[in-house]
């Protein structure tokens, strides 16, 4: 009888699977791998959200090692930062867009709220299957309300690069570097278009800010870090009103988990379906500890998606050494200041990039879905809800304000299940 875990044998080359291994020094140099492909991103996703990068990193390995055991060592992912909850925690908070988050508490409450509902519909899933996840969220909706998160993240972008003229050339180099990157790099380099192309404008930006009278970078910060510390933790505060506009982001989280245990599936050869709702409730259980202590939720990663894709290395003993060096680097002060050091022209850079990916994703849902535009109640549904992303339109609810994602999410559900009885009918 097979084991809660598995009996993960030895594998030196060819295709490594999930309850296979490799040897212990090649295992740590493969899970610093995936740390390098994920640390882009989930760096970047709570600095736009002013959140302390130190406290993400070390909850995005904690919550993987949660995710391995939740799923019984047979899932291999790692966890990392979740650009989709950064709309909803902006117009939470009022954040401007710089520095420390002042009502940070606030958000961490509405992160728990929201993992705590992508919990229970893990549980839920678990006991009848997703068949009614695919009813209730088909491609066409799953694409509007992404394509409505990124649209509704545009005014952040453009204030973090209007500063000077200086800054939005600056914030232009950044995209290009990314892109360039991400079409002509090669092997590694590819898979870590937002790594290296944020270096090279960071040091671009470091090397000509002063003739342009723009701010230096400042280095005393990193030379008086401590190399090892505790992170900042902050307690959360529970305020309904930001609970309101932060858990629709589970329908998002929901979507992003699904595609990517398929996307597994293929890769794998393997028919992990049976694994999908211990993914969903794990994968809500560490957004609900990294909310508790200062970090942002946590979804699974494509980047390291990518990294298994062209390694071929699935086991998910990789992702325990991913996640115990992601904690290592979470208790490091010195880490956390190089990251403090990053000009803001740069971030908006990076944030051109990444918000107007994530409005792009929509895209490749339709394509690969084939979803047919033809049809009124599509279009509608589609139009619908990037308008109202794009134009943040907060809906008052009981007393309350739901905001611009919130509003595009449910009036896109409502909006074709509503046009799509008659197709059913």
């Amino acid at each position: 009888m097979a084991g809660y875990f598995p009996n993960w044998t030895l594998k030196t080359s060819g295709d490594v699977m999930p309850d296979e291994r490799l040897p212990t020094g090649q295992t740590i140099i493969a899970g610093l791998q995936h740390v390098v492909a994920m640390f882009g991103a989930t760096v970047l996703a709570p600095i736009l959200m002013g959140f302390d990068p130190n406290v993400a990193i070390l909850f995005s390995g904690i919550a993987t090692l949660l995710f391995f055991v939740i799923t019984g060592g047979r899932l291999p992912s790692y966890l990392g930062s979740s650009f989709a909850f950064i709309g909803v925690v902006i117009a939470a908070t009022g954040y401007a867009g710089t520095g420390p988050n002042a009502n940070l508490p606030v958000a961490l409450g509405g992160i728990i709220a929201c993992g705590a509902v992508y919990a229970a519909i893990g549980l839920l899933v678990q006991g009848i299957g997703t068949r009614w996840i695919e009813t209730l969220l088909p491609p066409v909706v799953t694409g509007a309300v992404v394509a409505a998160i990124g649209l509704n993240l545009t005014s952040v972008a453009m204030n973090m690069i209007s500063a000077s003229p200086y800054t939005k050339w600056i914030a232009l180099f950044t995209v290009i570097a990314v892109a360039l990157i991400a079409v002509y790099g090669r092997g590694l380099v590819q898979r870590l278009p937002v790594l290296i192309g944020g270096l090279a404008a960071y040091i671009l930006y470091a090397a000509t800010a002063t003739s342009f009278g723009a701010p230096p970078v400042d280095f005393g910060k990193v030379a008086a870090a401590a190399w090892f510390g505790l992170p900042n933790f902050v307690a959360p505060v529970f305020d309904l009103k930001a609970m309101a506009l932060i858990v629709p982001v589970a329908i998002i989280l929901v979507a992003e988990n699904l595609g990517h245990i398929k996307g597994i599936s293929v890769m794998t050869g393997r028919n992990l379906d049976g694994l999908i709702g211990r993914g969903f409730f794990a994968d809500g259980i560490g957004t609900m500890i990294a909310g508790s202590g200062g970090g942002t939720g946590v979804t699974t990663y494509a980047e390291n998606m990518g990294v298994m894709a062209v390694t071929r290395v699935y086991s998910t003993l990789v992702f325990v050494a991913a996640g115990v060096i992601a904690i290592l680097l979470g208790f490091s002060p010195k880490f956390g200041a190089v990251i403090g050091t990053i000009p803001v022209a740069v971030l908006g850079g990076l944030a051109v990039v990444v918000f107007g990916l994530i409005a792009a994703t929509a895209g490749r849902i339709w394509v690969e879905n084939k979803v047919d535009f033809a049809q009124p109640k599509n279009l509608l549904t589609v139009a619908t809800a990037l308008i109202l992303g794009a134009g943040d339109l907060k809906l008052p609810i009981f007393g309350y304000e739901l905001g611009g994602i919130g509003t595009a999410t449910f009036a896109a559900i409502a909006l074709y299940h509503l046009l799509n009885r008659r197709a059913a009918a």
